[in-house]
This record gives C-alpha cells, sequence and structure tokens, in this order.
C-alpha cells in the first residue's frame, strides 16, 4: 500500500459532512483520489471517511472529541442505509491498489481507475455493490449496463458474501432470439 497515506489526518464532523481544512493534508487526499474538493476544505464521503478511520489515518472530531470509528458508523447509516455495503467495496478495491471515487448515478457506487491512472484517464470500471441475497430488478438493472456499456466503461458487480468476502463479476450484454 505504498500508495497510502503517510501522516495522520484530522478532520471535523459538519453539518456537509467530514471536512478536512488542512491546505497540505487536501493536496494528499487528493492527489490519492480522495474527497471532492469545495473552496479551501476537502469534504470526504462517509464509505472514504470510514476507510481512513478503518486504517488508522483520520481522527474525526465533533466538538472537542474524537468519534470512535462506530460511532462514524451509525452517523454513516443513518444518512445512507447501504453504508455500511459501499465501505466494505471501497475497502477491498482501496486495499488492491485502485482508486475509487463516488459513482454518477442510475445505481452505480462507485467509479475504479485503472492502477496508476488517476486522475489523468476517466474511470475505465463502473461499480455497483450488493450484499448477497439482496433483491434487484433484471429490467433496472440492464437500463443501468446498457448506458455504462455505452459510455465505454466496463460494468462491475460487486457482491459481498455473508462471510464479507467480495466477490466482483464483470457485466456483459447478451441478446437472445426466437429460432
Amino acid at each position: 500500500m505504498s500508495e497510502e497515506i503517510e501522516k495522520e489526518i484530522t478532520a471535523k464532523l459538519t453539518k456537509r459532512g467530514v471536512v478536512v481544512e488542512d491546505s497540505n493534508t487536501i493536496a494528499e487526499l487528493v492527489a490519492k483520489g480522495y474527497g471532492v474538493k469545495e473552496d479551501d476544505s476537502l469534504t470526504l464521503k462517509d464509505f472514504e471517511v470510514l476507510y481512513l478511520m478503518y486504517i488508522k489515518k483520520l481522527i474525526v472530531s465533533k466538538g472537542n472529541r474524537s468519534l470512535t470509528f462506530n460511532e462514524m458508523v451509525d452517523y454513516a447509516l443513518k444518512r445512507d442505509s447501504e453504508a455500511w455495503t459501499r465501505f466494505i467495496v471501497y475497502r477491498d478495491l482501496r486495499s488492491r491498489g485502485y482508486t475509487v471515487k463516488d459513482g454518477f448515478g442510475f445505481g452505480v457506487d462507485f467509479r475504479v481507475y485503472e492502477r496508476g491512472e488517476h486522475p489523468s484517464k476517466p474511470a475505465k470500471y463502473l461499480v455497483f455493490s450488493l450484499n448477497e441475497g439482496s433483491k434487484k430488478t433484471v429490467k433496472g438493472f440492464s437500463k443501468s449496463v446498457d448506458k455504462i456499456l455505452e459510455m465505454g466503461k466496463e460494468p462491475v458487480i460487486a457482491v459481498i458474501e455473508r462471510r464479507g468476502e467480495v466477490i466482483y463479476y464483470k457485466v456483459s450484454k447478451m441478446r437472445f432470439k426466437k429460432p
């Protein structure tokens, strides 16, 4: 994990989310594909916060006290019922050396960049996250896959097994004709 953060980061929990304000830290995080830069601060997505806390590189404060990892999980789950699922997939992709950014619509959870290509090239993969046993309609999923393929991206489903392992499936389209 040579691309990971070297020093411990401090951030604040605000109404808009977890915010980093140190300019040197912001530059390092942006270079490694974290957060959304807004003026003189960087807002981290909940899955990024959980990941950085999990690897013990981020301290999040609320008022004059630091939040625990479990408190941050509870906060994230209140904002998004799928926060834990997204964190598990995000953590797995980051541990494999990928740069991962938030998805941008039609059910996609993440944009994933080929190793070493962020920010010089666009994301290669668009990833949907699912828990084993969850139900999704094929019709809606099929439309999303069509749009992804039209964009020249590779759709991938990340399935979290009951034991917590993540398995990835590349998706392709098939057309069946009646004989």
